[in-house]
């Protein structure tokens, strides 16, 4: 029997909630990151909760990630609590870059229970500089809608490699796409926007597709 392994959380929950995202980190930075709390509390402001986790990898204060195998029982853990803490509320998953493609791996082997939809924010689909679609090969196994938001100047996600695997999953696929974005969602000045009017534009519509896909 492996052993136990517990993990920190954090719940942001508005009175009125809708939707709850289970939302996992990327692989830099843990779930308190300003990027994170911006998320969470923007969201809340948009009637859905969040519930954030630490990978154990970050509560130990390492720098390697976790085993696929170890990540993915702790997106599975994350989301039981979550459908107990907000019992009777909408459920969603993913996360920022690693995070998102931790819970899309899980759903993949083996559906969330509960989860009606994924959220990738940036999904992490190459290595910096190193473009390959290799990464997505799981994503056609995945039968919930899928929400990929993502910036054109993703050095995770360069868009010749992103166009062709958003085609091939079909209609279970939406790509919400921020003009001059990074991987961090942060843009140039030349954009016209700020990096928190960009998180803005992210936060609208990643509301708006949760209420799109209202499924059973």
């Amino acid at each position: 029997m492996a052993p136990y392994i517990g993990v920190s959380a954090l719940a942001v929950a508005p009175a009125d909630a809708q939707a709850c995202l289970v939302l996992a980190h990327g692989a830099g930075a843990g779930m308190a990151h300003p990027f994170m709390n911006a998320v969470a509390e923007g969201l809340a402001q948009r009637r859905i909760a969040t519930l954030r986790y630490q990978f154990p990898y970050m509560e130990k204060g390492l720098k390697r990630v976790d085993s696929p195998a170890l990540a993915h029982a702790t997106v599975r853990a994350a989301v039981r609590r979550a459908a107990q803490h907000f019992d009777g509320v909408r459920l969603f998953a993913g996360g920022k870059s690693f995070g998102g493609r931790m819970t899309s791996q899980a759903q993949a082997l083996d559906p969330l229970p509960g989860v009606q939809g994924l959220i990738f924010l940036g999904f992490p689909l190459h290595p910096a500089g190193a473009p390959s679609i290799d990464r997505a090969a799981h994503l056609h196994d995945i039968e919930v809608p899928m929400l990929f938001v993502h910036g054109t100047r993703d050095k995770l996600a360069e868009p010749e490699q992103m166009r062709p695997v958003l085609r091939g999953l079909g209609p279970l696929a939406t790509s919400m796409v921020i003009e001059e974005a990074d991987h961090s969602f942060s843009v140039p000045k030349r954009s016209g926007l700020s990096s928190e009017e960009a998180l803005d534009e992210v936060l609208d519509g990643l509301a708006l597709w949760t209420q799109a896909w209202r499924i059973g």
